[in-house]
């Protein structure tokens, strides 16, 4: 069992993937350690950074600069902001970025953003002369514990979230709690969604922790950094048990087959939803309709909602701003998702908090009866 070890105010998790073993460190001033981490880990001495056009105005200059001082040239790559970032576009436009630098494969890649940057980012170092070393530095909530954690890269379709893409494992994750605190109070809350996930999968102790300290992971400082560094051990212990997904690793993927057709519904406008909110949503669903198939008491459902709308969260379809398709559109999206096996529905469902599980061959017609019942 990899185990959570500490450093002065930073705390190491391990994942221990043979071969391909990494650490997350988290903690503060990451940033600027980040040249001395790399440099002990990896060979090379060229680095491609990819960011967007909001992030890099707070942290590219510190990271190239902390890179000049390991000794490590680096290219800089700023995309567009926003999920419509991760297409094949940008993806064309990474790799060639990185390929003019003449990033080598004992060269990497790093990601310097949330989660559209480490996906489309961390697809391309996977693709390029068949796969460099690629470094995630994330700088949202939701990053640092759920997308840079794991090897899953991606870009979007237009029949869906993440249906492109590859696993690549990360050389090193720098989780730098200090650049939270340039969060906005909706994407930390959006970023929290995914914690409180962990929780809801198969910690319930974690779960009825953070029901009683959020305040205190909001604010910042030792709280903050135990519960990221809780849930990317909880996510390393998946990953380490189930790679590829082909089995306990989808339990990761609780509220995210509804959140994901959410999200599709509104066409990836973060004005009206944001990942970690189409997650909380989806996690309230999940729970509503295992209650409904006489899984889980209702009693779990209505929990789980009082505490994603007690930090802020939107947990009912209605609060989504704008017009919604209809269920049947929505279905159709659920129908594209990639935990779909020989065109039956496969769902995480719940026996209660903290006991989820991988449901296969879900009725079409109980999810349909379900989004007509719940959509606004």
């Amino acid at each position: 069992m990899n185990a959570i070890t500490s450093a002065p105010a930073v705390q190491t998790v391990h994942v221990p993937l043979g071969e391909r073993a990494y650490d997350i460190l988290i903690g503060p001033g990451l940033i600027a350690r980040a040249g001395a981490e790399i440099s002990s880990r990896l060979k090379g001495r060229k680095a491609a950074i990819v960011t967007d056009e909001h992030v890099a105005p707070l942290y590219l200059e510190a990271l190239v600069a902390s890179l000049d001082a390991a000794g490590i040239v680096a290219a800089k790559v700023v995309l567009p902001a926003g999920e419509k970032t991760k297409s094949f576009e940008h993806l064309i436009t990474v790799c060639d970025k990185v390929l003019e630098a003449r990033v080598e494969r004992n060269d990497c890649v790093i990601a310097l953003g949330g989660g559209v940057i480490g996906d489309l980012s961390g697809f391309a170092a996977g693709i390029i002369r068949r796969g460099v070393r690629f470094v995630q530095v994330p700088t949202s909530l939701l990053a640092q514990v759920d997308s840079s954690v794991g090897g899953k890269t991606g870009i979007n379709s237009r029949h869906g979230k993440n249906l492109i893409g590859v696993f690549h494992q990360p050389d090193l994750v720098l989780a730098d709690t200090d650049v939270l605190n340039t969060l906005s109070e909706r994407e930390f809350r959006a970023g929290y969604a995914e914690v409180a996930k962990y929780g809801l999968i198969d910690k319930p102790d974690f779960f009825a922790w953070l029901e009683a300290n959020w305040k205190a992971v909001f604010t910042g400082g030792s709280a903050r950094i135990e519960a990221i560094a809780t849930s990317c051990q909880a996510k390393a212990d998946v990953v380490v048990a189930d790679e590829r997904e082909n089995g306990q690793r989808a339990l990761l993927n609780l509220g995210h087959t509804f959140g994901h057709a959410l999200e599709a519904a509104t066409a990836y406008d973060s004005s009206r939803l944001v990942h970690g909110e189409g997650v909380s949503i989806g996690m309230v669903l999940a729970h509503e309709f295992s209650a409904r198939m006489n899984l889980a008491s209702p009693d779990d459902a209505r929990r789980v909602e009082r505490h994603l709308r007690e930090v802020g969260l939107p947990t009912r379809m209605s609060e989504i701003p704008g017009e919604l398709p209809p269920a049947e559109t929505l279905m159709d999206a659920i129908a594209q998702d990639k935990k779909v096996k020989s065109g039956k529905l496969t769902f995480i469902l719940t026996r209660g908090i903290g006991q989820s599980f991988v449901a296969d061959d879900i009725p079409a017609s109980e999810v349909i009866s379900f989004l007509r019942e719940k959509h606004p």
